[in-house]
């Protein structure tokens, strides 16, 4: 039914309906799957995700040592009240901490559109149901407006952190959150496609240098600033504010600039943060631990 932005926003547009409706249709035409089962299969998602979020807001730690915790102390932070940043953006961050530091400590997640990128979307999502206190049938609406933008981008660029660097994993997925916002708030399909436009322009070139090949450090972290770029970048939208570049030419910005990304920089672990003198005692610190086991 739609193979870009252009042509989604222009679906929603000339049907007078939700960018989510396109989505479920098309997974309809797609899969053969009546409405309600399609719907089903997202409630089932969006039930990982909470859990997902609960779980690390309650306090996990990895195996590695390397992550956990994060997002308790966020929250402790968040309820001292004197922070600087809004609340619902700071929630947005340490749910999408949570999901990550979960997704490090081997629980289940949901791949939105990655494990490693998995925090961003429930994040905004879950700060979004303190703020805005959605239907559980607009939350599911949220991940159908996440999944077409995130379905764009897999089809016309990548979502893999190694064919294209965390550009590709927690850029897109910041993208498809700030897309998916807009709608929740009551934001235009054209206004959605701007948020995805805006934020995704803002992680453009972002490396994927994993410290010790493991998805922890610097990946936690890039999820919580995906989570805040996407609700920053979807108040941009919804003033009214426009990327000067179209969603579609932005996308295929990240295709070609990942294709000429070094591969020390895509998800080897060769370059970047884990190439330097503390990631690599880190690297072999965990894997002499895991040896000697």
């Amino acid at each position: 039914m739609f193979r870009n932005v252009k042509e989604l926003v222009n679906l929603a547009e000339s049907q007078n309906i939700k960018i989510s409706e396109v989505m479920i249709a098309q997974e309809v035409e797609v899969t053969g799957k009546s409405r309600e089962q399609i719907i089903q299969q997202m409630e089932f998602n969006l039930t990982i995700m909470e859990q997902a979020v609960e779980k690390g807001l309650a306090g996990v730690m990895s195996n590695s040592g390397l992550t956990g915790g994060d997002a308790v102390l966020m929250q402790k932070y968040i309820q001292k009240g004197n922070f600087l940043s809004g609340e619902t953006l700071l929630h947005a961050v340490s749910n999408a901490v949570a999901t990550n530091e979960v997704n490090a400590a081997m629980g289940t997640i949901c791949a939105t559109p990655t494990a490693g990128s998995a925090g961003v979307v429930p994040g905004t999502l879950f700060a979004l149901k303190e703020k805005l206190n959605p239907t559980k049938e607009q939350m599911i609406e949220f991940l159908f407006t996440a999944g077409a933008f995130g379905f764009v981008v897999a089809n016309n660029a990548s979502i893999s952190g190694a064919a294209g660097g965390c550009q590709a994993e927690v850029g897109s997925a910041a993208g498809m959150a700030a897309a998916a916002v807009v709608e929740m708030a009551g934001g235009t399909p054209s206004q959605s496609a701007e948020a995805m436009a805006i934020t995704l322009k803002n992680m453009l070139g972002l490396v994927c240098d994993p410290v010790a090949g493991l998805v922890e450090v610097p990946c936690v972290k890039r999820n919580a600033m995906g989570a805040a770029n996407a609700m920053v970048a979807a108040d941009m939208a919804l003033a009214g504010i426009t990327s000067r570049i179209p969603c579609d030419e932005v996308i295929d910005a990240m295709y070609r600039i990942g294709q000429t990304m070094p591969t020390a920089l895509k998800e080897t672990a060769q370059g970047g943060l884990a190439a330097t003198p503390t990631a690599r005692e880190l690297e072999a610190k965990i894997f002499g631990m895991t040896l000697n086991k």
